[in-house]
This record gives C-alpha cells, structure tokens and sequence, in this order.
C-alpha cells in the first residue's frame, strides 16, 4: 500500500509540475521585463521559459526523490535484477536502440508524408540559446524524473496486472501525448517501448535513465 500512495505522489507532482506553468509563467514573464525593458517579446517569453524549465523540474525531481526516499520497496516492483554494471551496459545499449528505433520512425514517417523536426525539439532547443543552464533540465533533471513517472509509475504498476505489450503500450502513449508533438507521436512511442524493455530486461529503473539521458544529450548537443 505504501508502495502504491509514493507512486501516487510522485505522479501527483509531476502532473502538479505540468499544469503549473499556467500560473506561474505569465507572472514569472512580467518580472523580467521589469527586469530587462529593452529585451523583445520573444527574448523574454525563451527567457522566462528556460528558468521556469529549469526551476519547475528540479523542484519535482527534488519533491519525487523525497517521496522515494521514505519507501524503501519502491524500487522492488521487479524481482529478479541484473547486476549494477550489467544494467549500466544495458542502458549504453539502450541509446543505441532508440536511435535505431527513430530511425526505422523515421523512416515510417517518411512514407506516410510525415516531414520536418520535432516542434517539441525545435523549441526546447531554441530556449538553450537563451538560457543554456536549461540544458540541465532537458539532459538530466526531465529524463530521470520522466522515468520516474512513465516507466516506474504508469509502466510498472499497469504491469503487476496485465502483460508487457499493454502496459508499454499504454505508459509510452502517455509518454508521447506529454510530449505535445503530435505529428511526431510515433517516434515518441518507439522511444517508451524501448525504455520499458530496458526497464523489464534489467529490472533497474537506472538502466532506461541511462538511456534517455544520453539520448537526449545526443539530440541537444548534436542539433
């Protein structure tokens, strides 16, 4: 039960975190431009975005760790778990899939008349020019708190009780709608079921961080 009220919580908070840039941003946004009356609207609005960026997940992921940290079984959800180093290696392998993964995405896109980057990318990424210590929330703070969520809350709670395709299937539709990058929903998809394998084959939550840590520094760093 204890188990079940921290995945609760830690899913609480990050939906808390999701919504409160409705509150927060426009007040966050005027601030700055008392701050700096000379900088354009879009200079601001990136401005305010990469600090609330920044500020809004660490806070989460300092909130979830909390939470984690006063249930010591949280991470059980898993019996059997593959040796730290082993489960390390895995995620090294992990980015490599996903990146085969986009690809073949990719290329299924292409076919269906699907062209262009990423908005979602596009954006963050815009926001990094602007304020680079954003870079710390797109590389590290949102891919280990969005594991937290989608792969050790939605994922392994929906797969105590149905099989490994329905709950891949479901928590990675969630991690895509998330996303807000509808077009490119299918890459976003392939991304989750290869993060859930990770998680299924090593039975460590580090495993698909490792993963998705390194691809989404890959995709900034790169792009």
């Amino acid at each position: 039960m204890k188990n079940k009220k921290t995945a609760f919580y830690v899913l609480i908070t990050y939906i808390v975190m999701q919504l409160s840039g409705a509150v927060l941003l426009q007040p966050l946004y005027t601030f700055y431009k008392g701050q700096h009356p000379t900088w354009t609207h879009d200079k601001l609005a990136l401005h305010t975005q990469g600090w609330y960026m920044f500020f809004s997940m660490l806070l989460a992921l300092i909130v979830s760790i909390l939470f984690i940290a006063r249930d010591k079984q949280f991470f059980d959800n898993f019996k059997e778990k593959m040796p730290f180093p082993q489960a390390i290696l895995w995620g090294i392998i992990g980015f490599v899939m996903v990146l085969a993964g986009q690809m073949i995405g990719g290329m299924i896109e292409s076919l269906l008349g699907i062209s262009g980057s990423s908005e979602n990318t596009t954006s963050l990424l815009g926001i990094t020019d602007v304020v680079p210590i954003a870079i710390l929330a797109i590389a590290l703070f949102g891919p280990i708190l969005e594991e937290l969520v989608f792969r050790r809350v939605i994922f392994g709670s929906l797969y105590q009780g149905t099989s490994f395709w329905v709950a891949a299937l479901i928590s990675s539709l969630f991690f895509a709608l998330m996303h807000f990058d509808f077009v490119h929903i299918l890459l976003y998809a392939i991304t989750g079921f290869v993060m859930a394998f990770l998680y299924t084959k090593t039975g460590r939550i580090i495993t698909p961080m490792i993963a998705h840590i390194l691809l989404n520094t890959f995709v900034t760093f790169t792009q």
